[in-house]
């Protein structure tokens, strides 16, 4: 689950529509109006009539929809590089956004600073302040006649989680989450202004948190923040100052995007499936066979991208220098090819080496903080409840991230539950 792309008011997309570069043929053009599953009937055609197709939108970019192409493309940092664009549509910047746009071996030293204190045992040590927000925010949807599993649950959730992991006050979490939800409205919305806004909002945040924690001198070994200031220290990294508060305000956004998008759809699968939900409420043990299932199922990012270093060729067709290839990791994770029965949920799917992190130098870091953030939400919310279904209509994220982005939710409570909500309630 890597960072979501986009940043301050001058990274909005480039728009759709522009002219196709070297005057390729339009052959798709990705939905920007979806239902809950409507993309993967789409992928599904194209991977049978044409699996690598070309599109005019966001200036022009292949997609790649097998698995084969994406494990292949992801694996080879030197021909597929993410320095020019990483990321359908394009994201004018001022500068590089670190560990995101950087090839390696500049990426190497921020996954080296990164990566130790996201460990199992690292992430493992904020599993109860995960649990804490899961209950908070389970009882505020009992206590909401409108109740979302998005808005009101996997959205603050999530950046309830990182927040723990940063380790930083509650009111600068509350300020967290308060921003990381605006925030990541206004990135469905498109919206310029308040895009600018909050990630303006966030980069302080970032830099607040790194001057604080530095001056207080915290053990590197465990710590994001003074990780990054170690290696920033060392003259042979290709990280400053500057860009070690890039990360953490990247890495801040990265909390939010993915995890909240799985969650989403994990919610709706679960309420449309009661069978499924009912097994894993009396069968918690299931639960993290269940997660790598609903991982391959709903995958959240398609925008991510590749640029050619040079003309190569991609499933039989000529890619030349400097073209973007989108990943679309959702596809990959539904081919026939490796997946039998690919839009079946299937507990316990025999070598389900699915691509949801994806692959190569620039793999998710967090994976194990995303698998546990799931699995303590999921477990909560199973707990606390008898039964929940979808109370309205499924409205879906835009292309730069599948998932819902509203889900409307009627739950039904365990009896201990409800008492615990009354008693909960405003006021209290």
């Amino acid at each position: 689950m890597s960072p979501c792309p986009y940043g301050n008011a001058s990274d909005s997309p480039a728009s759709a529509g522009a002219p196709a570069a070297g005057g390729r043929g339009a052959e798709w053009s990705p939905a920007m109006d979806e239902t809950f599953g409507s993309a993967h009937q789409d992928y599904a055609e194209l991977r049978r009539s044409n699996p690598f197709p070309w599109s005019d939108d966001f200036g022009g970019f292949w997609s790649a929809t097998t698995y084969e192409d994406i494990l292949r493309i992801t694996q080879d940092d030197e021909l597929f590089i993410t320095s020019v664009q990483n990321v359908v549509p394009h994201v004018p910047r001022s500068s590089r956004r670190p560990p995101l746009h950087f090839d390696p071996p500049e990426h190497t030293a921020y996954r080296e600073a990164i990566d130790p204190v996201l460990r199992r045992s690292v992430v493992r040590a904020h599993e109860e302040a995960f649990r804490a927000s899961a209950r908070e925010l389970v009882q505020s949807l009992f206590l909401r006649d409108d109740a979302d599993g998005v808005r009101d649950f996997a959205a603050p959730y999530v950046m309830d989680c990182f927040a723990a992991f940063l380790a930083v006050p509650a009111s600068l979490a509350r300020r967290i989450r308060d921003i990381g939800v605006r925030y990541s409205f206004a990135i469905q919305d498109m919206d310029d202004d308040v895009i600018g806004q909050c990630s303006t909002e966030l980069y302080a945040i970032a830099e607040q948190v790194y001057r604080d924690r530095v001056e207080a001198g915290a053990e590197a070994e465990r710590d994001l923040v003074s990780s990054l200031h170690q290696a920033a220290l060392n003259p042979e990294n290709h990280i400053s100052e500057r860009t070690a508060i890039a990360t953490i305000r990247q890495m801040i956004v990265a909390g939010m995007g993915a995890p909240q998008a799985v969650l989403g759809s994990c919610l709706v699968h679960l309420a449309q499936d009661q069978i499924l939900q009912q097994h894993l409420r009396e069968h918690p043990e299931d639960l993290p066979a269940a997660i790598e299932e609903f991982l391959r199922l709903h995958a959240p990012y398609r925008v991510f991208a590749r640029t050619a270093s040079r003309d190569t060729e991609v499933h039989g067709r000529r890619v030349r220098e400097g073209e973007p290839i989108a990943l679309i990791f959702p596809s990959g994770n539904r081919d026939e090819e490796v997946f039998p029965d690919p839009d079946d949920f299937v507990l316990r799917r025999p070598n389900n080496s699915h691509l949801a992190f994806g692959r190569g130098a620039h793999k998710c870091p967090a994976a194990t903080m995303g698998r546990l953030e799931l699995l303590i939400a999921l477990e909560v919310l199973l707990e606390h409840t008898e039964a929940f279904e979808l109370a309205g209509e499924v409205v879906m994220m835009n292309w730069l991230e599948y998932g819902p982005r509203a889900a409307p939710l009627r739950l039904r409570v365990t009896p201990d539950t409800g008492s615990a909500a009354a008693s909960s309630g405003p006021g209290e």
